[in-house]
């Protein structure tokens, strides 16, 4: 039983990785209107595919045949559900390298929110290196330090609404849109690595820990 869980721990690390590569490479395509790197986000999700599907699997084997029992159990159980987060923020960097692509070969988002977003590119990427790290080491005292990233992003992503309900806001409706759509992408991102810390929290003592 213990390799199989090995394995599936290596490959929420091997996952978290590969949504940091999307995310980093999503914002820089956001940021300098690059199809080729946008389209490299949408193809590469299909690795992060596979290997949820391959937790789940090494989760399902590991529960049905193996009878594992306290942080084994929690482990298998919340193996599911941390590589469902992680394929879901995936998700979330090719929804921001789909926007580029449908928007292409215009800008995605207004010369003046572009340190905003690159800000909030810069917190993304650093929230899922944290939660790797938390993933690989069950490390849980890193927890604060996602805290303080996904703060940042919930605070940005406040100010671009601010932004685009101000009466100075001259970029039209199709611009505010899409603003507000990218900024959700972002803010979604780190609530899900935020959940990522909680499932692992819980996997190593055993209690539910609501104060991140």
């Amino acid at each position: 039983m213990q390799d199989k869980l090995e394995a599936i721990n290596a490959n929420l690390v091997h996952m978290s990785e590969l949504v940091g590569t999307a995310i980093a490479t999503a914002t820089t395509a956001l940021l300098t209107d690059d199809l080729s790197m946008a389209e490299q986000v949408i193809t590469g999700d299909d690795e992060i595919n596979r290997l949820n599907a391959e937790v789940e699997e090494l989760c399902f084997r590991v529960a049905a045949l193996e009878a594992p029992m306290a942080t084994d159990l929690r482990m298998t159980m919340g193996g599911i559900r941390m590589a469902t987060s992680l394929e879901r923020m995936g998700d979330l960097a090719v929804h921001i390298a789909k926007q580029v692509r449908l928007r292409y070969p215009n800008p995605s988002i207004p010369v003046d929110l572009q340190s905003t977003f690159r800000e909030m590119g810069d917190a993304a990427s650093k929230i899922v290196a944290e939660a790797g790290r938390v993933i690989e080491t069950r490390d849980t005292t890193l927890a604060d330090k996602m805290k303080q990233y996904d703060d940042t992003l919930d605070r940005l992503h406040r100010d671009l609404f601010t932004a685009v309900l101000s009466d100075s806001w001259d970029h039209g409706v199709e611009a505010a849109i899409d603003v507000t759509l990218l900024s959700r992408f972002y803010e979604r991102f780190g609530d899900h690595a935020v959940s990522l810390a909680r499932r692992v929290i819980y996997i190593v003592t055993g209690e539910p820990y609501a104060n991140i």
